[in-house]
């Protein structure tokens, strides 16, 4: 197994790649990793780096001890906040550079993304969830939109994650009330893909991120591309998206490979080219 460790700048995020997988994992669990005002920067730089990193196949997000991201600091709104003093206007323009640069990177990314859930997962720390392509949820895992407990309405692009991860009656549903979703519950929803034992998540959540990584880069970047066009297109469109994005994966290296690897009766080798 190659592994190398990349500085975050702050002890408070984690990040190493490992066999063309990119680990980030949120290090508050005093404050069930709850975003901070080093620990937010620190995630975007990182989502920029690994998805310009060429040997960065797959990202996966996780978080320390029994929490994934329990969302913003409570301790830190209001009045407490450090960016009270400023304008409506300067602090639209601040939430949307830095939601856009996490949330909407995240989904922006032509990488596979994973997301490894330990424990809660809450406003905010949902919304970085829902964000990643896949999500496995430890049995312990429980998921909260939480806004409504606090007198917020919503950010980070959760009304829109939410409403394509379970439909727009559910999204509704899960925002309005708040309710507390446990790992069950979250799988039948359709907030989790998977959920496993506690002690088999990281395993499993990072098998499947280096299975992904291991795949035909192109072909999944393109396979992407597809899926986010599909809801807003109609089919004739659809078709025609597909059938550019087809002919331009089948010139890959990674698809003459796979062809080799089928008539050879093996596992296919690909490079990403």
């Amino acid at each position: 197994m190659t592994s190398r460790t990349i500085e975050t700048g702050t002890a408070q995020l984690l990040c190493a790649v490992r066999d063309g997988v990119a680990v980030i994992t949120l290090n508050r669990p005093e404050a069930r990793n709850a975003l901070s005002d080093e620990l937010s920067p620190a995630l975007r730089r990182m989502i920029r780096a690994c998805g310009d990193d060429p040997a960065v196949g797959a990202l996966l997000l996780t978080g320390t001890g029994g929490a994934f991201c329990a969302g913003g600091d409570v301790k830190g709104m209001g009045g407490n906040s450090t960016r009270a003093h400023l304008s409506d206007a300067e602090r639209l323009a601040d939430y949307k550079e830095r939601h856009g640069g996490l949330t909407g990177a995240l989904v922006a990314l032509r990488k596979p993304t994973v997301a490894a859930l330990p424990g809660a997962a809450v406003g905010a720390g949902l919304a970085i969830a829902l964000a990643c392509d896949l999500r496995i949820a430890g049995a312990s895992a429980v998921a909260a939109t939480g806004y409504t407990r606090v007198g917020l309405s919503g950010d980070y692009g959760i009304a829109w994650l939410m409403t394509r991860a379970v439909g727009a009656s559910r999204a509704r549903e899960l925002m309005l009330t708040g309710e507390r979703v446990d790992a069950v519950r979250g799988e039948r929803l359709g907030l989790f893909h998977r959920v496993v034992a506690d002690d088999r998540l990281q395993d499993e959540a990072f098998a499947l991120a280096r299975s992904l990584a291991d795949g035909p880069r192109v072909a999944l970047a393109a396979i992407k591309d597809n899926l986010d066009d599909a809801p807003r297109i109609d089919i004739g469109a659809a078709i025609a998206g597909e059938a550019e994005r087809i002919i331009r994966c089948s010139r890959t290296a990674d698809h003459n490979e796979a062809v080799r690897a089928f008539v050879e009766k093996r596992a296919p080798r690909f490079t990403g080219a």
